[in-house]
């Protein structure tokens, strides 16, 4: 089992930047992929930006050229946001996840984005 917690959200004005960490409790190398999704009130869950072994990334349109995510060698998954916009805000959400049986995410941290 892994644990994955998030921090670095919070209350930031449009146009400013947040770094969000995703602190893994067991490596996550080699998952099939890492990264970040969000949740926004009354909306699903979306992807924001996964990477996945050998550096392949994925970004959501939305926050290409914006965000970038990123990793160290301890498993630790962070996701850099600049020029952020209202429509930014939601629950961050970092997930690991290697198959059905071994899919994981944190609790989530909030990221809110004022005009």
């Amino acid at each position: 089992q892994v644990q994955l917690v998030e921090s670095g959200g919070g209350l930031v004005e449009a146009g400013g930047s947040l770094r969000l960490t995703c602190t893994a409790s067991q490596s996550t190398l080699g998952f099939h992929y890492t990264g970040w999704y969000r949740q926004a009130p009354g909306k699903q869950r979306e992807l924001v930006a996964v990477m996945r072994p050998g550096g392949n990334i994925v970004y959501a349109d939305s926050v290409k050229g914006r965000f970038t995510i990123s990793r160290d060698a301890k498993s630790t998954v962070y996701l850099q946001m600049t020029s952020l916009m209202p429509e930014d805000t939601a629950v961050y959400y970092c997930t690991a996840y290697q198959d059905e049986m071994r899919n994981y995410w944190g609790r989530g941290t909030q990221v809110t984005v004022s005009s």
